[in-house]
């Protein structure tokens, strides 16, 4: 259990009850299985948002800041209700990446309530609804969390039902994108047998490539092929379980049948993961001794795991890719730092294989944040998550979109855990502070907004 100041004491975060459909509104059944607010918003010609004015410096709070706009009908405006915070946000400012322009508006999740409806003849997002939007798309300020309204595309909306409060969907968008596309898309893995899932691999290699961002093509036309694909019964490591990413790759990959082995701090997070029904692993391992984890893995799984996930870094996916089956073996771990790399690298990923490994790989690394430099055996392929996709090819976004709905309102989907409140934007810059510190642990801290 995670302790606070009376300042950032835990926030209840049940759901908001079903409001009653005033007299005169028409709503289709479906469409009132979502949360919805009837209060009519004026709109002001300026508005807060918090500003990032030069690297390693704390944003500041602004009161004059000109209000976002749509720039085309599949956008909607949104008052935003609570933002999630994520490492990244402190990250960014801290070391100077991921910041396209200055000031810089911050923040890549929120919920909030629809104020402009799209323009377009899309029925699904309608003006009161309360949605979450994952904020792929950081280079688009108009975009950012970190501001009391914020634009977005229809095809990156999703509907909140009454059972996920704002605040839980305020940390899970991110996270939901991140796992289904390193699963659907770099591990070839389908969904069509769960809630009427879309295929991302059959979407994506189904529309024309010259759509598809030059830098993620190939990841998405010939990263996989259709024999090597993930399959039920496959064995996924993911290393660094304990992340809001693994936490909802778990409950997908479970229910795609996967089995799953989860590399956790173990003294840390044990015994959460451990009692958790919805995110409990098929074999849990300790990180501690990284030797010893692998050579676990290594035993449980005969030496059959084609599928690794690592959300941590470049070190612990170099462990994880000595865990996976190869055709060669596995060489010793760099001793020097300089042979790891960050996924921003040119790596020799599959899209990119250097033509001394062989052409048919048996088994895929995806990295979060990092992936190995050298010394990557033959017969084992690394992977970037195109996240992209989610914001720039709308079939892929709104497949994704949808099918979220679905799982959120079925149940078959659970948030992450909230674990603390900021109020509004004033707080943000304490918020962030903490998980600098490392306080943060097992969920996610939410900024709610009046």
């Amino acid at each position: 259990m995670v302790s606070w100041p009376a300042r950032w004491k835990r926030r209840s975060v049940t759901s908001t009850l079903p409001q009653s459909n005033p007299a005169g509104v028409a709503v289709d059944q479906v469409h009132y299985e979502f949360q919805q607010s009837h209060q009519d918003i004026d709109l002001p010609d300026e508005q807060s948002a918090l500003l990032l004015h030069a690297i390693r410096q704390p944003y500041e709070l602004v009161n004059r800041h000109p209000l976002p706009s749509a720039q085309s009908d599949d956008e909607l405006l949104v008052k935003v209700k609570a933002a999630g915070l994520n490492p990244i946000d402190w990250k960014s400012p801290d070391f100077g990446f991921g910041v396209p322009t200055l000031p810089f508006v911050s923040g890549r999740e929120l919920v909030g309530t629809v104020v402009r409806a799209p323009a377009s003849n899309n029925s699904r997002i309608r003006k009161g609804d309360v949605v979450i939007i994952p904020s792929t798309d950081y280079r688009d300020l108009r975009k950012a969390a970190f501001q009391e309204y914020a634009v977005a595309s229809y095809f990156n909306t999703i509907r909140l039902p009454h059972s996920t409060s704002p605040e839980s969907g305020s940390i899970l968008g991110v996270a939901f994108v991140s796992a289904v596309l390193a699963l659907g898309i770099c591990m070839g893995l389908s969904f069509e047998n769960i809630l009427e899932g879309p295929d991302l691999l059959k979407i994506v290699r189904s529309i024309d490539p010259e759509r598809l961002p030059a830098d993620i093509r190939e990841e998405c036309l010939k990263g996989i092929s259709e024999a090597e694909r993930a399959r039920e019964g496959d064995f996924l490591i993911i290393w660094g379980g304990s992340s809001t990413c693994a936490h909802t790759m778990k409950q997908i990959a479970r229910l795609a049948g996967l089995k799953i082995i989860s590399v956790v701090d173990s003294g840390k997070h044990g015994l959460r993961l451990s009692s958790n029904s919805s995110i409990r692993p098929d074999l849990l391992v300790d990180s501690h001794d990284p030797e010893r984890a692998i050579s676990v893995i290594r035993t449980a799984t005969g030496n059959t795991a084609r599928f690794g996930f690592d959300t941590t870094g470049k070190e612990t996916a170099a462990h994880l890719l000595r865990s996976l089956a190869s055709s060669a073996p596995h060489p010793a771990l760099p001793s020097d730092p300089s042979e790891y790399s960050s996924t921003k690298s040119k790596l020799p990923t599959p899209p990119s294989t250097p033509s001394e490994q062989s052409s048919c790989h048996s088994s895929h690394l995806v990295g979060l944040t990092g992936l190995p430099k050298t010394d990557i055996p033959e017969g084992i392929a690394l992977h970037n998550v195109p996240i992209k996709l989610f914001h720039e090819i709308p079939e892929i976004g709104e497949a994704l979109s949808e099918w979220c709905e679905r799982l959120l309102s079925k149940g078959s989907l659970v948030p992450p855990d909230v674990v603390g409140v900021v109020d509004g934007l004033g707080e943000i810059n304490q918020g962030l502070d903490r998980l600098r510190k490392r306080e943060i642990s097992g969920g996610r801290l939410v900024a709610v907004f009046p």
